[in-house]
């Protein structure tokens, strides 16, 4: 589609919406505001600072954005890292569970100060006396590899240490000053229950575990010193049966027979010594939330912290800026979208583009190493659909307007649920003529044009519309199309703009409504305006037959009517109802489709104008049956025996004294010309 195409889309969908009013279009922008506020900050990296409901789908999509590229890139077992572990065996050993043997431990860390270790780490408070801390002390002092020791405060690890506790942490780790073991922090951060993110850098804490490890190593690789992104989590080639580490339980170092032996796995490695107990500090993941793994040990966290720094993996977050130019776009995008007055498949593929592309930028960005912790792929969604929400809602306000003045004007033509289809399929309306076939109806009130030169304007006005407003219901009502108003005159058809199987019996009956419309305006001006007089009765002509239909005029007006040779028939079928002195004269091609058992034949006549006979008919629900059927056969044998025919036909109006159209058939059938038809003048 061309640019110049969609820009009148676009101004067509602007012009809607700014036609919903101004409230409404204050509402909108409003609505487009939240949006974007939504799509910027639909989640935080703390908890109470993102939008309730989206920020729990964001956490899930950026936990299997994090599985599928860890599942996408799977490694070896790193073998810079060693977990000693006090594990569920080495309790049973002991016949202890908390807090974990010092004495062992202290055993353990003689033995690996020999085997050449980088640098120990121990996720282990020492916040409670036990037996073996002089023990414990002695060995740290002594230790020639770097060790850090596990540091917690009550104010950033309440629910992990109490004040006693700290106080006696910090003593125990100021009777280690001026040796290779220095404090660092343990903390590890769980912010919405799922460990995603490093740690917070604090001032009044030391450095986190794994950094300070690096540090004594002094080894020149990078402690990513700044750092608080996001953990680079990784799976192994068989994840089930190799894990990211090896671990090893700490009873295997106890014994000094055995330091040789074990000096492969420890040399060279950083060592991490802590709990990986059933139930006991587990910490949730990312890949433990989608992968179906169980939950590492927070031993593992710190491993995999250390792996990331050694690899020099500081995953870069997008800038604000950035953020901010996503959520506009976006925003942006919905709203152009919600512009578009576009149909069928196109809008669809549009609009499964666009879901694409939020979509699928997160997923990209976090398969090029990119941190997506706190990006809004489904704040973007649902700031798009609220944008596009707002802008073709009030669209739709507008449409609604719109609808509803277009369903009134045409109402005032057309019957409701022909209005209701044309508003639908407006390609109804051809701007073309059509050749149809319709049902077209005149009528024409008798002398009121007289009448009113002797009346005022205004009473003049006020009759006409009451007599007309009366005529158009008996039309809409019976599902015909007003064609015109001529004066008192009323011109209607059935058959377009939609054309129904039933159209000739609802043009007959519509007609015949016409006219009982007109009686019915006689009688009410003639009991509320007694000065008046007498108001002359409606003619009403009906014909079926070709028509061409469509919107006619010029430049500056177009009318849709119909024109052809059926409509004069019509308007001179209501015509010789004056001569005939009938209330409504139909022609055999109306009758024989409308398929109703309430016409008599009135014979065949010569309308005005025309030169070849017309078999006409009127209305007459009252009659029996047997009555049309014997005047039928007597109209058949006027043109044989004219007198045999007036005899039927006068014995029949004995019966109906005061019909006059039969008294004027009984008259008519006497003059017939040769072709046995009456000439109307």
């Amino acid at each position: 589609m061309s640019e110049g195409v969609a820009m009148n889309f676009l101004q067509r969908g602007w012009r809607n919406v700014r036609e919903a009013g101004p409230k409404r279009l204050v509402l909108t922008g409003m609505l487009v505001m939240i949006a974007l506020v939504i799509a910027r900050f639909s989640w935080g990296l703390t908890p109470g600072s993102d939008v309730p409901a989206i920020g729990p789908a964001e956490r899930a999509m950026y936990d299997l954005r994090t599985y599928l590229v860890a599942d996408g890139a799977r490694i070896e077992q790193d073998q810079r890292v060693v977990l000693v572990v006090y594990d569920d065996q080495t309790l049973a050993d002991l016949r202890k569970r908390s807090p974990l043997d010092r004495g062992l431990l202290a055993r353990a860390l003689a033995n690996l100060d020999t085997m050449g270790a980088k640098a120990i780490g121990i996720d282990i408070l020492f916040d409670q006396p036990q037996d073996e801390d002089d023990e414990l002390v002695e060995v740290l002092r002594s230790m020639k590899t770097p060790v850090a020791v596990g540091y917690a405060d009550v104010a950033t690890n309440e629910t992990s240490i109490g004040y006693d506790q700290e106080q006696y942490l910090k003593a125990f780790l100021a009777r280690l000053e001026g040796s290779m073991a220095r404090p660092a922090s343990v903390r590890i951060s769980d912010n919405f229950g799922v460990t995603r993110e490093w740690p917070e850098i604090r001032s009044d804490l030391p450095p986190v575990l794994g950094r300070r490890m690096i540090e004594q190593a002094g080894d020149g690789a990078t402690t990513l010193p700044r750092y608080t992104g996001a953990i680079r989590y990784r799976l192994t080639t068989n994840t089930t049966e190799i894990p990211e580490f090896a671990s090893l339980p700490i009873q295997t170092f106890t014994d000094p027979a055995l330091n040789e032996a074990l000096r492969p796995a420890i040399e060279g490695r950083y060592v991490l010594i802590g709990g990986d107990i059933v139930d006991t500090d587990r910490v949730a993941t990312p890949l433990s939330e989608w992968a179906g793994l169980p939950e590492p040990p927070g031993l593992q966290v710190h491993a995999t912290m250390i792996a990331q720094m050694l690899d020099d993996k500081a995953l870069p977050r997008p800038l604000p800026i950035t953020l901010w130019a996503f959520a506009a776009l976006f925003v942006t995008m919905a709203v152009l979208t919600g512009l578009l007055e576009w149909g069928s498949w196109r809008i669809y593929v549009l609009l499964g583009a666009q879901f694409a592309v939020m979509l699928g930028i997160p997923f990209a960005l976090a398969y090029r190493g990119v941190d997506t912790y706190g990006l809004p792929a489904v704040g973007w969604l649902v700031g798009w659909i609220l944008a596009f929400t707002a802008v073709t809602s009030a669209a739709r306000t507008a449409g609604a307007v719109q609808r509803n003045f277009a369903q009134g004007a045409l109402g005032k033509y057309l019957p409701r649920e022909m209005a209701d289809e044309i508003i639908e399929h407006p390609e109804l309306l051809r701007l073309h003529g059509v050749k149809s076939d319709l049902c077209v109806v005149f009528s024409d009130l008798e002398g009121f044009t007289k009448m009113s030169h002797a009346l005022e304007p205004e009473h003049v006005a006020r009759l006409v519309n009451r007599y007309l407003s009366m005529l158009s219901n008996a039309v809409l009502d019976h599902g015909g199309v007003l064609d015109k108003f001529v004066g008192d005159a009323v011109v209607a058809f059935w058959g377009a703009p939609i054309a129904r199987t039933d159209d000739a019996e609802r043009a007959s009956r519509g007609a015949f409504a016409l006219w009982e419309a007109g009686e019915a305006f006689r009688a009410e001006v003639a009991a509320a305006e007694p000065d008046l007089p007498p108001i002359g009765r409606t003619r009403v002509g009906i014909h079926f037959g070709e028509a061409v239909v469509g919107n006619f005029g010029g430049e500056n007006r177009i009318q849709y009517t119909a024109l052809g040779d059926s409509m004069n028939t019509a308007a001179r079928l209501e015509a010789a109802n004056k001569a005939l002195q009938t209330r409504m004269l139909a022609s055999r091609e109306i009758v024989e489709r409308s398929k109703l058992d309430w016409w008599r034949p009135m014979g065949r006549i010569v309308l005005r104008g025309r030169s070849k006979p017309v078999e006409v008919f009127d209305v007459a629900p009252e009659w029996s049956s047997e009555d049309r059927d014997a005047l039928g056969e007597a109209i058949a044998l006027a043109r044989e025996d004219p007198d045999e025919a007036a005899a039927k036909i006068g014995a029949i109006a004995a019966r109906y004294d005061t019909d006059a159209a039969v008294e004027n058939l009984l008259r008519r059938i006497r003059t017939l010309n040769e072709e046995g038809a009456y000439v109307t003048f």
